[in-house]
């Protein structure tokens, strides 16, 4: 089985690279690609900035030049369910705007996995306000890249996945703006978003730290899920 695998940076891979076998430089065109062995499957990871167009352009040209049997759409997502908890692995069902339709999980998942709707957005949502309203369209996390993924697995006739790793929680807010850091290119300015931490760094440093740590947590869950999972 050979599976492509889409995210946003390549650190939300991290997990997936500790648990696989090989590590390989490619061309793939995107910002990031390496192909390896995870589980039983042959896959091609690649990590183009955030943003569905982004993530579209990544899948297009993965689907290219891996030729793969499945496409994911993965990384971290925030909880739009409250039930949800950090480094909580979701698997979506369906998608909003539904540009896939409904999708099938993985053959095998761990019981400590959740299905549901997952919201594809074109900013960083920070208010536990926005989250509230976001959870009214019945999605469960929101994330930036799957739809523009799904719409380029749909295109191929390929079956389309989206598994995500939770690393904030329903009812928080972010101190940090990373929409304002957010450049063109899709990734994420670190003096932008460090210059707003030190002038307020009884929020936002801590804040930055604790995120730092969810996301280590989030990117082991991944791996630790896509080792004994099955498509």
């Amino acid at each position: 089985m050979r599976i492509l695998l889409v995210a946003a940076e390549a650190r939300e891979f991290e997990g997936v690279l500790a648990r696989a076998s090989g590590n390989t430089p490619v061309s793939a065109g995107a910002d990031w690609a390496r192909s390896c062995r995870i589980g039983d499957s042959e896959a091609l990871l690649v990590a183009n900035g955030a943003g569905r167009k982004r993530a579209a352009a990544a899948a297009g040209a993965g689907i290219d030049a891996w030729r793969p049997d499945a496409v994911v759409s993965t990384g971290f997502c925030g909880a739009l369910d409250e039930g949800l908890g950090v480094a909580d692995v979701v698997l979506g069902t369906n998608f909003l705007p539904d540009t896939a339709g409904p999708g099938s999980p993985p053959q095998a998942w761990r019981p400590a996995s959740h299905r549901g709707r997952i919201l594809t957005v074109d900013h960083v949502v920070r208010t536990s306000e926005e989250k509230a309203k976001l959870r009214a369209t019945g999605a469960i996390a929101v994330e930036m890249e799957a739809a523009g993924v799904a719409e380029r697995a749909r295109e191929r006739g390929l079956p389309f996945f989206c598994i995500r790793a939770v690393t904030d929680l329903a009812g928080e807010n972010l101190a940090n703006d990373f929409g304002a850091a957010l450049r063109s290119d899709g990734h994420f300015d670190t003096i932008t978003v460090l210059t707003g931490a030190l002038r307020h760094p009884s929020t936002r440093v801590p804040e930055l730290f604790r995120l730092r740590s969810r996301c280590k947590w989030a990117a082991r869950a991944l791996g630790d899920f896509f080792a004994v999972c099955g498509f």
